[in-house]
């Protein structure tokens, strides 16, 4: 059986050996999370941690990896320890990822979703780490305007929605005109199936997961459509719905338990689920752990933390 601790404790080694030699700042000593305290104070035995994480790196983790589920700037109910693009970067850095899929907090709150993305497109037009990935609001009346921008002006590879957070089900016109227009354009779209628990949200802005069922006969109409469902955890006789669409990937950031991981690639298939962490709002390393828990062969590792979401993305650079 894993040691749970022994893996926060492996993941805290690592990150502390990369941290020393790009001496990046640290989070904040206040910080809310109680499980990244966790990481930062461990203290692993000498020897021992090194050796397994070192030859874990040799046989069964791909060198590279990409996360397909981190969001920039701040989240207005309180402070993450890695709101900032660069201690972000550095942190999933020093767990081996080299890319990231980065979408906006501000761009669930702000009405002026034009700015969000100008500022999104510009901080990540700085670091090639980050693949900028712009909101859209069906609800507003230019949202054309955004995506074409997003798509054309800032040539994102994909737009992320938030249908619970602006208000709008899955089942209205505009969902078809927006995957007809993605499509077309060969880009991804991300619907966030939720971005926090509702056991954990501000009283005064209690927001519901996304019902996802409309979505099942939206995309069949879609066939060439390139949809990724984020932050999903599986439930209920929906999860089978949204297997049989193969057009939908989903990654893995809320996929609970030592097994989740496993479970659900059994239920879907090794190549629709791309790695994402949810990250600042979740700390990197958790995610990873669970990776590690589900003991995945080394073909399947490399296939949620790079493959999928590298052939993902060449579908539409390959068709433009």
């Amino acid at each position: 059986m894993i040691n749970r601790r022994h893996l926060f404790l492996s993941v805290a080694a690592s990150t502390a050996s990369t941290a020393l030699q790009a001496k990046p700042c640290e989070p904040e000593a206040n910080s809310p999370n109680a499980a990244e305290q966790q990481v930062r104070s461990s203290k692993p035995s000498e020897g021992s941690i090194e050796k397994t994480e070192s030859s874990s790196k040799q046989t069964d983790e791909p060198p590279d990896r990409i996360d397909t589920n981190v969001s920039l700037f701040q989240w207005p109910f309180r402070k993450l320890p890695l709101d900032e693009a660069q201690k972000l970067k550095l942190r999933l850095n020093s767990l081996g990822f080299k890319q990231a899929w980065a979408g906006s907090f501000e761009g669930i709150f702000q009405r002026d979703l034009r700015s969000v993305n100008d500022r999104l497109a510009a901080i990540c037009a700085k670091d090639d780490f980050y693949q900028p990935f712009g909101s859209v609001n069906l609800n507003a009346l230019d949202w054309k305007n955004d995506l074409l921008r997003c798509l054309t002006d800032h040539q994102m590879p994909g737009i992320r929605l938030h249908p619970n957070y602006h208000g709008y089900d899955l089942d209205r016109d505009e969902v078809n005109e927006l995957l007809e227009i993605t499509s077309k354009h060969h880009s991804i779209v991300q619907i966030a199936s939720a971005v926090e628990d509702t056991r954990t949200q501000n009283q005064q802005f209690s927001v519901p997961d996304t019902d996802l069922t409309p979505l099942i006969r939206k995309i069949s109409d879609h066939p060439t459509a390139q949809v990724q469902i984020l932050n999903y955890r599986p439930r209920g006789n929906i999860a089978q719905k949204l297997v049989s669409m193969r057009q939908l990937h989903f990654d893995t950031a809320r996929l609970d338990g030592t097994d989740g991981i496993a479970t659900w690639i059994k239920q879907t298939s090794p190549d629709r689920i791309l790695y994402g962490s949810h990250a600042p709002f979740l700390i990197p390393e958790a995610t990873l752990i669970r990776m590690r828990e589900s003991q995945l062969a080394p073909e399947t590792q490399q296939k949620l933390f790079y493959s999928n979401a590298d052939n993902l993305a060449a579908a539409g650079r390959n068709a433009s």
